[in-house]
């Protein structure tokens, strides 16, 4: 096929109305199910058995699924932007203190299967997820609300432990999801596929050896609030790997395909003039990161760390596995995000092996420090293999590491990891939400989600406290630069890169300049019918 890229700016929502179309001009549906694949996995599991629970889902593939059929009282809107109400007709912060935020309920809002939702069911939804604390972290999310009050049947008002100008965010996110008290126990994960919630569609799972391999999002008939649907059906199809996600989109079995396309798959698309296959990029905040189990006697002593921070060559590792689809990240925070600084750079400036044998020296660390890299082979892309086998010659090749590398499948990876099973690891991140504070408290907050024995007194007690006062955000700058500076010298993780996001489509999709945000939360409401040409 011949095919046709789209680059779409960060501000995309000045310009995508003329490109949403990708071919079409009409933005409604004919009717037809839009097939859309992806090579996320959902697996229930002994260790996970209840992936798709509002209270224990935390990550990106997840999260997609929840934010088709859950609704929350806030959402981010097209083209990113501070979060506006959804299930809630208003909300805002009462106080000067931004400790006390309440929201008022549209009218006549409806579960799916058509019983009312009042104030009561969100505040058993949000008390939930932090009564449940899963070992998925997800919960600290909600780690500033103190109580939930409701007033009347459509009033709810967070009293907050201290001041969170994030707050708004943090409600747009599927932990914060209004699920029915009839279907959720109060204490209880709720095991399985299934999904009873409130959001623009209804879920048909269709399940193979404990995983869903198809995911049927029906048109909620029930649905209010502020997104506008523009189909009728989308079939999420559950993809071993790439290629075979590509096979279908060259067949026709599916019309647009998500994460994670290959490079090469990217580039070949990208290379193509014309057809009937669109190539969408889009401005995205992923990003990738070892990790370190501070705790392990490997790398126990930050020096060791601190050499790998000195060796690892960023440029050479993207050149060689990502090409111009990722940009070298040094600080947990990506560099379009309001309180960037490049404090790996700043602290460790070009690699240097004379560097790092010198950090290793001074701390009687004998080399070659002999180590394992961990990495997920089925959750972040293909490449991922390539990637650790490019660190592995890099340390490798200092002379000062004997570094070998393995892979596990993202099932097995994940319990592993939050075990203390692993040393290094590798991981990915997709922001809760396009702000600082989503890329500094989930990793280095009380019940951060890696489980991470790393702890610093300043960055707990007072940095992310005092970051998240400041209404306006520029005024956290100084709050967040210390945290990274912190974070470059101890190393708890080691930031590598951040990538861009694409998606690939028919022509005769709509929307699909909108079909994912910077957060790669996939809204698939936004996806039609329309002409193909």
């Amino acid at each position: 096929m011949n095919r046709k890229t789209l680059v779409l700016p960060a501000v995309v929502g000045l310009l995508a109305p003329a490109l949403a179309a990708c071919g079409g001009s009409d933005s409604g549906s004919d009717g037809d199910a839009i097939g859309v694949g992806t090579t996320d996995r959902f697996i229930a599991t002994k260790d996970a058995p209840a992936p798709l629970d509002p209270a224990y889902a935390y990550d990106v593939g997840t999260w997609n699924v929840l934010r088709q059929t859950v609704q929350t009282l806030m959402v981010q809107p097209r083209g990113d932007g501070e979060p506006v109400p959804e299930a809630a007709q208003s909300c805002g912060f009462t106080d000067t203190g931004n400790e006390r935020y309440a929201c008022k309920l549209r009218a006549d809002l409806k579960f799916s299967n058509g019983d009312p939702i009042t104030a009561a069911d969100v505040k058993f939804s949000i008390d939930r997820a932090r009564a449940i604390k899963a070992d998925s972290g997800v919960f600290a999310l909600l780690s500033t609300v103190d109580t939930v009050e409701t007033q009347g049947d459509n009033e709810v008002i967070f009293h907050l432990k201290t001041a969170d100008a994030t707050f708004p965010y943090k409600l747009s996110t599927p932990v914060a999801g209004i699920v029915n008290p009839d279907n959720y126990e109060k204490n209880k994960l709720r095991e399985g596929f299934q999904i009873d919630g409130s959001g623009p569609y209804t879920l048909e799972a269709e399940e193979k050896n404990d995983e869903l391999v198809r995911a049927v999002f029906t048109k909620n008939p029930h649905y209010k609030g502020a997104l506008t649907v523009n189909n009728e059906e989308v079939d999420m199809v559950s993809y071993k790997d790439a290629e075979a996600m590509g096979d279908a989109l060259d067949k026709g079995d599916i019309d647009m395909m998500t994460r994670s396309m290959t490079p090469e798959q990217i580039d070949k698309l990208s290379a193509a003039s014309d057809g009937d296959v669109d190539l969408v990029e889009m401005p995205g905040l992923e990003i990738r990161y070892l990790a370190f189990n501070t705790d392990a006697p490997t790398v126990k002593d930050k020096a060791v760390r601190q050499a790998m921070a000195q060796i690892v060559n960023r440029s050479e590792l993207i050149s060689k596995v990502y090409g111009s689809q990722a940009e070298p990240l040094y600080s947990l925070v990506p560099a379009s995000i309001t309180g960037h600084s490049n404090a790996f750079f700043n602290k460790y400036g070009d690699p240097s092996v004379t560097k790092a044998k010198a950090l290793l020296t001074a701390a009687d660390i004998t080399t070659p420090v002999k180590l394992t890299l961990h990495y997920t082979t089925d959750h972040y892309g293909a490449a991922t293999k390539k990637e650790f086998e490019q660190l592995q010659q890099q340390l490798n090749d200092s002379g000062l590491f004997d570094v070998s590398i393995e892979g596990t499948p993202w099932d097995t990876f994940v319990p592993a990891e939050r075990n203390g099973e692993y040393d290094v690891f590798g991981m990915g991140w997709f922001p809760d939400f396009p702000d600082a504070d989503s890329f500094v408290a989930p990793f280095l907050d009380k019940d951060n989600f890696l489980k991470s024995p790393y702890a610093n007194s300043e960055i707990r007690n007072s940095l992310i406290p005092e970051s998240r006062r400041a209404a306006d955000r520029l005024g956290a700058a100084d709050s967040l630069n210390r945290i990274q500076d912190i974070v470059a010298e101890d190393v708890p993780m080691l930031p590598l890169w951040q990538g861009k996001q694409y998606v690939a489509a028919r022509d005769d999709v709509t929307g699909v300049a909108y079909a994912l945000n910077s957060s790669s939360t996939l809204q698939l409401w936004e996806l039609g019918r329309g002409v193909s040409g």
